[in-house]
Parts: structure tokens; C-alpha cells; sequence
């Protein structure tokens, strides 16, 4: 057996683990497609399935939440310059032993993790933190070993991208122009160059 076959038996082995543990009465399977979202987006959804605060019977004190699968975890988006500025810092329990990882070591280590870190740290911290954890089944492609389940497809709602500024707009309308005229070879002259030039004639 090769060592991509050993590695994805033992995580299929890995996500199974802990099944046994949740009440499944009841609960619903739902699907997460990670493939183009934005990280933060995304597990601002989750962590509202997984907590059960899209129900009418949502509890603070109850986990009624539903089981979340979570595809294409290694083709989540981030916006702006997330990827090598946000740095994750753990500890070993050594002293001066303060380790960080950005966000793309993260992701080309564990891309399962940054969403898990994203879910955990938008929930509460109390007593329930640790039966939602175990509902939370995150996997880096479209393998997973839960195809015998009646699953049901996340459906993300539209994203709404806020209007761009009026000088924003105005400044890349402008240099949209310059690069067509230096495309054309069409080099456009200053008011101040033409009125040197028209005085030189005249003189």
C-alpha cells in the first residue's frame, strides 16, 4: 500500500472516530462545500449549524445541533493579504518556546485545521464546546466515508460586495484610460507642455 493510501485510510479512520459518542436521533447531515469560499464566511455558517441556531427550538444550554461535513477544505479563499500576514502562535510549555505558522504553512500542512480554528473559536466556551467539535467532520477533498447518510447540500446565501467608492472608482476608471492610450501608443501631453510649446512657437 503506498503512503497517499496509508495517509487517507488514516484519516478516513480519524474522521469516523468519535461517532459513537453523539446522540445521532434526530439530527440532520449536512454538507459544506469549501471549493471558492471565503474562509471567515464560511465558518460563520457553520458555527451556526453546528450550535443549532437555525432551528425554532435553538437552546443556549442544549447541543441540538445538526452534524457538519466539510468538503474541499484545501480550496478555501481568503480576502486581502490573509494568506502570509495572519500567523497562527501556539506554545509548547518550554520556556521561550513560542512557535507561529502563517496561514499558507497552515494550509499546505493541515488545510483541515484553519477551518476547524476558525468553527471552534466563533462558539462559546463552555461545556458544549467539545460534543460540537465532534460534529464538525472537515476533509481536504471529496472523499468521505459518510456516503451511507441521507446528506443534505449547504446552501451558502449570496454574498453582498459593498459598492466600490466614488475616488476609487473615478481613479480606476482614469487608469483603465492611461493603460488603453499607452496601448495604442498614443502618449498623452500635459496642458502645461502644450502652453510651453505654443509660447516657444510664438516667440
Amino acid at each position: 500500500m503506498s503512503v497517499a493510501a496509508q495517509s487517507f485510510n488514516g484519516n478516513l479512520k480519524k474522521a469516523v472516530a468519535g461517532i459513537r459518542r453523539i446522540n445521532l436521533e434526530g439530527l440532520r447531515w449536512r454538507v459544506f462545500d469549501a471549493k471558492g469560499q471565503v474562509l471567515g464566511r464560511l465558518a460563520s455558517q457553520i458555527s451556526t449549524v453546528v450550535q443549532g441556531k437555525d432551528k425554532p427550538t435553538y437552546t443556549p444550554n442544549r447541543d441540538d445541533g445538526d452534524m457538519c461535513i466539510v468538503l474541499n477544505a484545501k480550496d478555501i479563499c481568503v480576502t486581502g493579504r490573509k494568506l502570509t500576514n495572519k500567523v497562527y502562535h501556539w506554545h509548547t510549555g518550554y520556556v521561550g518556546h513560542l512557535k507561529e505558522r502563517s496561514l499558507k504553512d497552515q494550509m499546505a500542512k493541515d488545510p483541515t485545521e484553519v477551518i476547524r480554528k476558525a468553527v471552534m473559536r466563533m462558539l462559546p466556551r463552555n461545556k458544549l464546546r467539545d460534543d460540537r467539535d465532534r460534529k464538525l467532520r472537515i476533509f481536504p477533498g471529496n472523499e468521505h466515508p459518510f456516503g451511507d447518510k441521507l446528506l443534505e447540500p449547504y446552501v451558502m446565501p449570496p454574498r453582498q460586495v459593498r459598492e466600490m467608492r466614488p475616488r476609487i472608482r473615478r481613479a480606476l476608471v482614469r487608469a483603465q484610460k492611461k493603460a488603453e492610450q499607452q496601448q495604442k501608443g498614443g502618449i498623452k501631453v500635459s496642458k502645461g507642455k502644450m502652453r510651453d510649446e505654443a509660447l516657444q512657437q510664438s516667440a
